[in-house]
C-alpha cells in the first residue's frame, strides 16, 4: 500500500495492505509477502496454504491512539512429509496476541516504575 507505512512498521516480509482509523484505535491490515514458506518439519520449500484465519495482534500505540495489527495466521500442508503446519511470525512469540516490541516496551515501562518505587523509599 504505502511504502512509508512498511517502513515506519518495520516489520519482516509484511506490506500495509489498508488500514482503519477510530476515535483512540488504528487497526493496520498486513498482508505477507511471500507465498510460500519452508515446513519445519522437514525443510521442504512451499507448503500448500490449507487456511488463512486473521488475528488481531496489539502493537505500540502511535500518536496517542492504541495500534492494532490484523495479521494472516496461514496454515499449510507440507505434501512432502504429509504434515500440516501454521506459520511461525518473526515479530509475535507463540501464542501471544501482542508484537514482541510491545512487550518489550511494557516490559520497560514495568522496571522503570519498580526502580523508580524503589529509590523513592
Amino acid at each position: 500500500m504505502d511504502l512509508y507505512l512498511d517502513r515506519l512498521l518495520n516489520l519482516p516480509n509484511t506490506t500495509v495492505e489498508s488500514f482503519t482509523e477510530e476515535e483512540n484505535k488504528i487497526t493496520l491490515k498486513l498482508r505477507f509477502l511471500q507465498d510460500e514458506i519452508t515446513c519445519p518439519h522437514c525443510n521442504t520449500h512451499g507448503g500448500k496454504l490449507k487456511q488463512n484465519r486473521p488475528i488481531l495482534i496489539r502493537d505500540l500505540s502511535v500518536f496517542g491512539k492504541i495500534v492494532y495489527l490484523n495479521t494472516p495466521r496461514r496454515q499449510f500442508y507440507c505434501q512432502h512429509c504429509q504434515r500440516h503446519f501454521t506459520e511461525k511470525l518473526p515479530f509475535v512469540d507463540w501464542e501471544r496476541r501482542y508484537t514482541q516490541r510491545y512487550e518489550e516496551y511494557v516490559y520497560q515501562r514495568v522496571q522503570s516504575a519498580v526502580w523508580s518505587r524503589n529509590k523513592s523509599r
